[in-house]
Parts: C-alpha cells; structure tokens; sequence
C-alpha cells in the first residue's frame, strides 16, 4: 500500500535513536522528508548521515524544555524543505521512581520536557498545518496502566493523551488529525536499560515478555511503521486515537 508520504516533511522530535528514530526512519523510508532533533548534536548528526543526509534530513540540536525549541524546529522544516505536514512527537522517558521518592525538582523537570515540551510542539506545529496535517504524540502504555517503577510517567502520560485527544477535537474541522501511539516494551536502548536496573537484565527480559501474548518485545522499525502509517494520508479517517503497540500486553479494550 502506498501511505501517501513521497515528499511530505514531518518534525520528528527525539528523532536521533529509540521510538523517534524508528519513526524517523520508516517516514524517510517510505519517501518523507524530516526534521529530527535531539539534546545531544552528535547524535544528531549521525541520525542525519545514517537516515541519507541533508536532502532528506535536516537535524537541530534542541532541548524540548526550552520555550523557543518548537519553533526553531517548524521554522527549520520550512529553511530546508519549504513546507511542513506534521509531526511525531516523542522525548526520552522520565526518570524511574516511585510515587514517594520522587522529588519535586523531578517532577518539574519530568513536566516541562514530558508534558509542557511536546505539548508546545504541537501548538506550534499545528499553527503551520492545513488541510491533511498530522500529529502523533509517541505516549506510553501508562497513559491506560500505571507501569511498576515509573510514577513521573504514570502521572504525566494520561494527561498528555487527554490534551491529544482535546486537541484532536479542536483542529479536526480544520482537517488536521492528532492521533496518539501507546508503546508497550519495544527494543530500545531505555527498555534495556530499565531491565539492567534491575540487576539481571536476562530474567527481567524474560519476566516482560511472559506478560505480552506474543512472549516477544517489540523491534523498533514495528513501532515506526505504525506511526508512519498514522502521521500519513493514507490514515485519514482515523483522528483522536490512542492506538496501543504493545503485541496485547495492556488488558484493557
């Protein structure tokens, strides 16, 4: 099937490695052209050379709790490419902790780049879209189920999906789609990293995967192809979903 990308350009934040990146790269895979960022500019630089380089990729060094992060990134898409169709919007995942042992410093922080900073860059990628835009906000299966270890995501990923879902309301008269994407364990660097915490990163694999109904994590190019498909043409009627890629873990409908 084709999805309607060849030449469209979509703002990928977080795009140089984990969920960003595997969408980064089934968008530029499927003919789109992006602009990924990240805290880290040697990543993206490599992000940038690995995905086929300028003329299909342009990278900005950028903090998304920075106020002015979101519209260096649209005003780089138009510098580059001349026109902007949409985004995926994802930041690496807050702190581990619970509830009681997080402190406040880590809540405000986890809220200005989880929450505020995508939040931003939706309200500012919208302000450039028309007719067929698109904007998927990358949340987490906690946005249904709270996910042991993780209190700042548990508190903060539903009411982002809440604000996906009131903004789908509001820019779907104007044919702009804001869908929302409900990873479960896909295979990335943070997921392993989660399991080494625990001090036997084989048996914490095994223990997850005994919990999803295919016994499997997720590869990363899976998750980029859904939220390729999503952010594109060809996904023009689905608008206000939160769609789980999870292979079954959450337990609800």
């Amino acid at each position: 099937m084709d999805l309607g990308l060849a030449n469209r350009v979509y703002v990928v934040t977080g795009g140089s490695q984990g969920l960003g990146r595997a969408g980064a790269d089934a968008l530029v895979g499927d003919g789109a052209k992006v602009v990924v960022c990240s805290r880290d500019g040697d990543r993206v630089d490599q992000a940038v050379a690995a995905l086929g380089g300028n003329e299909v990729a342009v990278g900005v060094r950028a903090d998304l709790g920075e106020a002015t992060a979101a519209q260096r990134l649209v005003q780089a898409a138009y510098d580059a490419f001349g026109r902007l169709d949409g985004a995926l919007l994802s930041v690496g995942g807050p702190p581990t902790g619970t509830v009681t042992d997080t402190t406040d410093d880590t809540w405000r922080a986890s809220f200005e780049t989880v929450f505020l900073g995508q939040l931003r860059c939706a309200r500012a990628v919208a302000a450039r879209l028309g007719q067929g835009g698109s904007i998927v906000f990358v949340l987490s299966s906690s946005a249904r189920s709270p996910i042991p270890g993780l209190a700042t995501s548990n508190g903060l990923r539903p009411g982002l999906a809440m604000v996906a879902k009131t903004l789908a309301d509001e820019l779907g008269p104007s044919g702009i789609r804001v869908n929302g994407l409900l990873p479960g364990r896909i295979d990335t660097d943070r997921v392993r990293s989660m399991d080494a915490q625990t001090g036997d990163a084989e048996a914490a694999r095994e223990r997850g995967q005994a919990t999803i109904p295919m016994r499997r994590y997720g590869e990363p190019a899976e998750f980029g192809r859904v939220a390729a498909f999503l952010l594109s043409p060809a996904a023009s009627y689905l608008n206000g979903v939160m769609l789980p890629v999870d292979g079954g873990l959450m337990r609800t409908i």
